[in-house]
């Protein structure tokens, strides 16, 4: 019963947000969006679920039942989902999964924004902390994490190059 509870907590927002994005993805093409070059979405598109089937995998290997470090990772988990919604709801149509950048845009620098560079990015990295504890993964979880860490380093330079930031 845990595994299912896994796998629904991973994965049934993930098909929402994936929808989500499909449909802002629509919007901002509509508004001549363009997407950069260099993008390390396809890379991502498939390391994001698979990190937390990996993560799933290796709670089903060790037996891994609820306890009270499950349930920390699971606070940890939807504090990172609250973050989250909000940097999306920030971000309204412009929040997609691949970075689509309208004509004539500008960094976002409310909600979230006004505190944090890349929330959405600080949020995933807290889900995919979060599920691996919740998971009690020690190998996948910490691979997991340094990997897509990696990945949305690389992705928040192309966002950045798209939108004219300079680099600090």
């Amino acid at each position: 019963m845990f595994l299912l509870l896994l796998v629904a907590v991973a994965f049934v927002p993930m098909l929402a947000e994936a929808r989500l994005a499909a449909r802002h993805d629509r919007v901002l093409r509509g508004r001549g969006a363009q997407e950069p070059p260099s993008d390390v979405y396809r890379v991502m598109q498939v390391a994001y679920p698979s990190c937390f089937a990996a993560m799933v995998a290796e709670a089903w290997l060790q037996g891994a039942a609820v306890d009270a470090m499950s349930v920390g990772g699971a606070v940890v988990f939807a504090a990172a989902k609250g973050l989250k919604y909000w940097a999306i709801a920030a971000l309204g149509e412009r929040w997609t999964f691949r970075v689509l950048v309208p004509p004539g845009s500008s960094m976002v620098g409310r909600g979230p924004y006004r505190w944090l560079r890349h929330p959405n990015y600080v949020a995933v990295a807290g889900e995919l902390a979060g599920f691996a504890v919740m998971t009690q993964a020690a190998v996948t979880g910490v691979t997991a994490l340094i990997f897509f860490v990696l990945l949305m380093l690389a992705r928040i330079r192309v966002e950045e190059r798209a939108l004219g930031v300079r680099p600090e």
